[in-house]
């Protein structure tokens, strides 16, 4: 039910803890992210009542198959001419009685509609279980795809803190060139400039980490506490391979694993119960009951009034009967019963087919964004390491006056750009994969 879940905890877990208090806040790691996310989350919670409803309805139709049995009492008086119930008489007499009862009944067959509901709420049980662990995946892959956002963005920002670094520092070795007369004072405007850029990207990327950390927190839905962060272990793109399972492999293993196929399956063998149901409204239906009666009156029988107990010894009674119901016309009820019956059907069947369709294009969009991230992760592998160098190169020429400021600029911005890109890529072929191994139930592993 949660393989997602267990797959999470076999990819991300370490021997650190699930979180822990920092002077900076609270840190996490996935799993502790994922288990708040399942403890808070709303629409989970609103499965699990659903849940309980098919079980308190499962609870009802079991009923139906136990006698039911009610005792009781009444006590009151009667005036004016009126039947002695002891002496059978007319009298016009004041007369306190107290009645107690006791009935009985059991349906002995009612056209096998209390055996189907009970089919009925079993197989409803079992759905609404699928249907409990499909919302559990579907918060858990979000919770990972915003996860990752996070780490994402702290790498983004480190990227252009380290980029302002560099400038910061070009422009000290700057400053002191042009104080000293050898750099003309536009060298130094020139790097002021780009160090204000820098300064600009690094704010944009704290916001970035600052909203994707909110993102988070409102999955999760706690208060929001900019000090949050995550931890995770060090990722590397070349630890997660993509499947080699083609998109009709993977659907044909998907069908088997995926709770909401198996949810949408049980609603058509549901529905199918629900017509048999239906049906048996043309049977006829057997009862059968039993009662029992005594009672007590405060008028006098020959002179005395009996004491209690010998009234109600005395006038006990009780009874037996069976009764037999044949529906011959029932203003169209049963049939209508039975079509809608069978509509219902006919849609349980259309939501399987449905859900199947979704879960196909799922993986299609899937496989195709995984193989596409991982061209992409390739070539921005070989473009940083190109930049990389092309950068160091300009670095040295501009140190040594060969080249000037903008051509040195052009090569830092490209290659930090890059690295961007590549944390992008990176990212994205992480998640991309994990979504892929998913389908499959594949574990995952560092």
């Amino acid at each position: 039910m949660k393989k997602l879940y267990l797959l999470v905890i076999l990819c991300f877990t370490t021997g650190v803890a699930g979180f822990s208090q920092t002077g900076q806040g609270t840190v996490m790691d996935l799993e502790t992210c994922i288990e708040v996310a399942l403890e808070n989350n709303l629409n989970l919670q609103r499965s699990q009542v659903a849940l309980a409803q098919q079980e308190a309805n499962y609870l009802a139709n079991q009923g139906q198959r136990i006698p039911t049995f009610s005792t009781g009492a009444s006590s009151g008086y009667r005036w004016g001419r009126s039947i002695n119930p002891v002496t059978n008489l007319f009298e016009n007499n004041r007369i306190g009685n107290i009645n107690l009862f006791a009935n009985s009944n059991v349906t002995l067959f009612a056209g096998q509609q209390i055996n189907n509901s009970v089919k009925q709420s079993k197989v409803d049980i079992e759905a609404a279980a699928y249907n409990v662990a499909a919302t559990e995946n579907n918060i858990t892959l979000n919770v990972i795809n915003l996860f990752i956002n996070v780490v994402f963005a702290k790498e983004q920002l480190n990227i252009a803190q380290n980029q302002l670094n560099t400038t910061k520092e070009q422009l000290t070795v700057t400053t002191k060139l042009v104080d000293a007369g050898s750099l003309p004072l536009a060298n130094k405007l020139d790097i002021q400039a780009q160090n204000a850029t820098n300064e600009l990207e690094v704010i944009n990327a704290s916001n970035n980490l600052r909203i994707a950390k909110l993102n988070l927190a409102q999955a999760m839905q706690i208060p929001f506490d900019d000090r949050m962060d995550v931890f995770a272990p060090e990722l590397e793109a070349e630890s997660f391979e993509m499947a080699q399972n083609d998109v009709d492999e993977i659907f044909a293993i998907a069908l088997g694993l995926m709770p909401e196929i198996k949810a949408a399956e049980l609603g058509i063998e549901s529905a199918e119960i629900g017509v048999r149901i239906a049906r048996g409204g043309y049977a006829p239906t057997l009862g059968f009951g039993m009662s029992a009666f005594s009672n007590f009156i405060d008028q006098a029988v020959f002179g005395e009034v009996p004491a209690f107990n010998t009234q109600i010894r005395n006038n006990f009674s009780n009874s037996a009967n069976m009764q037999l119901n044949i529906p011959i016309l029932s203003n169209m009820r049963n049939r209508a019963n039975v079509q809608r019956a069978r509509l219902q059907k006919r849609l349980a069947e259309i939501q399987e087919v449905e859900t199947k369709n979704q879960l196909r294009q799922d993986i299609e969009s899937a496989y195709t964004n995984a193989f596409a991230a991982r061209l992409s992760y390739r070539a921005s592998v070989t473009r940083v390491e190109s930049l990389e160098e092309a950068f160091r190169i300009a670095q040295q020429r501009f140190d040594a006056g060969a080249i000037n400021f903008a051509d040195y600029q052009l090569g830092q911005n490209n290659f930090f750009n890059a690295q961007a890109d590549l944390i992008t890529a990176k990212y994205t072929y992480i998640f991309r994969v994990k979504v892929l191994d998913f389908y499959l139930g594949n574990p995952l592993k560092l």
